[in-house]
């Protein structure tokens, strides 16, 4: 039977968002640096995403119950990314904004990828590309048996969409009316190897979920004035449909020398250009 669950917090005003998107950023850099390793540019081009989810009233999420089971399900298909959603995992309380720094260290629930079984609040271990969506589909479809009334959200890359098993439950998601699964694509234009446009285009992306059966919308992934009612249009539906919003981002937004260069994906930064970072984002 559905319960009645605890509705998602109030979210911040659109300039806290702000604020804590530079945070975010400034924890990602950090950490990635300390580890000497990982994907600071990957995780920039969605923290806005997370952090609208996180800190604007949308996902149903609760630190001090993080196996609530009247809880949203997130799940970070590009897991390579997982530094934002530590960064914004811990500034939620799941666990000490300190321990950012243990990163990819021996002994440390921050693994590279998100791991479920070492951390609390993450639900699906990720990273191994293209799985994502199928296991929020499994989800999905949980929920609809058991009649609860939470949702879905999965975060896809751009890159990652070249892999088949995304558009086979891409396929699945309208045969079982999984209106309480929502996709949010990344398209930050780059991956591992190059641009997404000479690696595999996938334009038209709008035309390409629509045509698999989502109701589809696109905005700019970093714009909270964008973001915001999109993800709550989203969050709302109840037409049968999965939902798709394709997010028009950039790897490594706000750090001149990172953006759109996807020389810099898996690619930590050095010292000197941290601090010269930090700068841009005005933590000098």
């Amino acid at each position: 039977m559905a319960t009645t669950a605890t509705p998602p917090r109030a979210g911040e005003s659109v300039e806290q968002l702000k604020e804590t998107a530079r945070l975010l950023r400034k924890h990602i850099l950090e950490s990635t640096t300390e580890a000497g390793s990982g994907h600071p540019s990957s995780s920039f081009s969605c923290t806005e995403i997370i952090v609208a989810l996180y800190f604007g009233g949308l996902l149903r999420h609760d630190a001090k119950n993080p196996t609530d089971p009247n809880r949203d399900r997130f799940i970070l298909s590009k897991g390579h990314a997982v530094p934002a959603q530590y960064a914004a995992m811990a500034e939620c309380g799941y666990f000490p904004v300190e321990e950012l720094m243990t990163l990819r260290k021996l002994g440390s629930p921050l693994e590279g990828h998100p791991n479920a079984r070492k951390l609390p609040g993450i639900e699906a271990p990720t990273g191994s590309l293209g799985q994502g969506l199928s296991i929020g589909v499994g989800m999905a479809l949980a929920a609809k048996l058991d009649q609860g009334d939470w949702r879905t959200w999965v975060v896809l890359g751009d890159g990652e969409i070249d892999e088949g098993q995304i558009w086979e439950a891409a396929m699945s998601a309208p045969k079982f009316h999984l209106d309480n699964l929502i996709v949010i694509v990344d398209a930050n234009t780059a991956q591992q190897t190059g641009y997404t446009k000479d690696v595999m285009p996938t334009e038209s992306k709008v035309d390409k979920w629509a045509a698999f059966g989502w109701e589809v919308q696109e905005i700019d992934g970093h714009d909270f004035n964008a973001l915001l009612p999109a993800l709550e249009k989203a969050r709302a539906a109840a037409n049968g449909k999965p939902q798709a919003i394709i997010a028009r981002t950039l790897k490594g937004k706000g750090v001149s020398f990172v953006e759109k260069d996807y020389g810099y994906h898996g690619k930590p930064l050095t010292r000197d250009e941290l601090k010269r970072a930090l700068e841009e984002l005005g933590w000098s």
